[in-house]
């Protein structure tokens, strides 16, 4: 394919020369003349391990070009890569000049071209940007129509500076966020040469994944320094207990408990971590990531009471009652705990789960109930049909087997409060429905 890269910094020259590696035919863009010409002496203009040599490569075979001239590189390509940087305002706002420069730029250009042209946003821009800022930036000065005269996709990159070849010839997923399936059509046929798995979503999504992977990887940094800095503290190593850590593949390092929902609860997850974070006080650790644990968790709690609050109506009917799915465990039980604010603020609430016996509880999960919940008992029926029919807003806040077919026995007028994805397509549902975080 024929290709503008627009933006000759980190992501952009390292994707140039890898596509023109691929055989695509590159233009890179820049407003600066430095970069440029180095560009055009086969030299990198940025620091990259195997980079200088790659540049070499594809600038003397003739597949890799360097131009100022943006009217010319999109006039000459199919695709246009938007690579510019997106720094940082003070406030922490991201400056966003650079992205709209270059979309007014790319659609002056596309202007005079008849054939069907696609915007690719490489650059880490947040959720909405492409599709309130970039797209229309396009349209204006283009005159033309996105999805109809041209295509937009948000591609986000996963390039990690020092090993940025290696990680673009060896991606966990390519992501493509389309405006329309023609534009992830040809998305798709600029990376096919690459053997990864392909994910193709909105473009809100696609800019959301990037954020969220960043996020994750500073939030695994600050974890395993607290770990370390307390592990130290208890004369351990450190490095010994992460690793360790990462050797579990199954609940440590995995997908497991990364699914957005409602909060945890149970016997071992609250009660340990304020026991470490007991002895971190004790000996003067300071571990605010690990602090501000379990009132997040409390917060998820009180945006259930909020969803509730929002519908207007007073009776509910509340599916689950133990942490979790196949146990009646109540200790530290989220949703008795959003039983009691809800009930503590007046509404009429019933309750059902199959899974708990209140006359069969023992030892401390009794004693939990009665000293957390004493009239729990008035609030139980004994079946889902009879928490439905009495009910005017529905929340399913356990993942039971039992629960999956609740959507579809919902009156028009009841709403459904979703907290762990019993329904996740809103048309499956009788009347209203909310989720949690989606």
């Amino acid at each position: 394919m024929r290709v503008s890269v627009f933006g000759l910094g980190y992501v952009g020259c390292v994707s140039a020369a890898c596509l023109a590696r691929e055989g695509h035919a590159v233009i890179g863009v820049d407003v600066n003349r430095d970069k440029v010409e180095q560009v055009r002496a086969a030299t990198s203009p940025i620091m990259e391990p195997g980079l200088d040599k790659l540049m070499t490569e594809v600038v003397q075979s003739g597949r890799l070009q360097a131009t100022c001239d943006s009217s010319a590189a999109v006039r000459d390509s199919e695709v246009s890569l938007i690579c510019v940087g997106t720094p940082s305002n003070s406030n922490g706002s991201l400056d966003l000049r650079y992205v709209e420069k270059v979309s007014r730029e790319i659609g002056e250009a596309l202007v005079t071209r008849q054939s069907y042209h696609v915007v690719l946003v490489r650059s880490t821009v947040l959720p909405g940007t492409a599709a309130k800022r970039i797209v229309p930036a396009l349209e204006q000065s283009s005159g033309k129509r996105a999805g109809t005269d041209f295509g937009v996709c948000v591609n986000p990159e996963f390039l990690r500076e020092g090993t940025a070849i290696e990680d673009y010839y060896h991606p966990s997923y390519i992501v493509i966020g389309e405006l329309d399936q023609r534009s992830g059509e040809v998305a798709r046929q600029l990376w096919s040469t690459l053997n990864a798995p392909l994910v193709r979503t909105t473009m809100e999504t696609a800019e959301m994944v990037k954020y969220a992977s960043n996020a994750f990887h500073a939030l695994k940094v600050v974890f395993a320094n607290e770990i370390g800095n307390l592990s130290k503290a208890n004369g351990i190593d450190g490095r010994e207990v992460m690793d360790i850590l990462c050797r579990d593949r199954q609940l440590n390092v995995s997908p497991a408990y990364l699914k957005p929902g409602f909060a945890f609860g149970g016997s071992c997850l609250p009660k340990d971590l304020r026991a470490l974070l007991h002895r971190a006080k004790r000996q003067d650790v300071d571990c605010p990531l690990l602090n501000a644990v379990l009132p997040s968790n409390q917060r998820q709690i009180q945006r259930a009471v909020e969803l509730v609050v929002g519908t207007g109506r007073s009776a509910v009917g509340i599916l689950g009652l133990s942490f979790k799915a196949g146990t009646d465990d109540l200790r530290e039980s989220p949703i008795v705990s959003l039983i009691e604010m809800l009930v503590g603020k007046g509404y009429e609430v019933r309750v059902f789960d199959e899974e708990v016996e209140l006359t069969g509880l023992v030892g401390s999960n009794k004693a939990f109930v009665e000293r957390e919940l004493p009239h729990i008992a008035s609030l139980m029926r004994p079946s889902i049909a009879e928490v439905i029919t009495q009910a005017e807003i529905v929340v399913v806040a356990k993942h039971s087997r039992a629960f999956r077919r609740v959507p579809g026995l919902l009156r028009k007028e009841q709403v459904l409060i979703d907290l762990v994805g019993i329904a996740r397509d809103k048309s499956a549902t009788g009347g209203g429905y909310e989720g949690i975080c989606w």
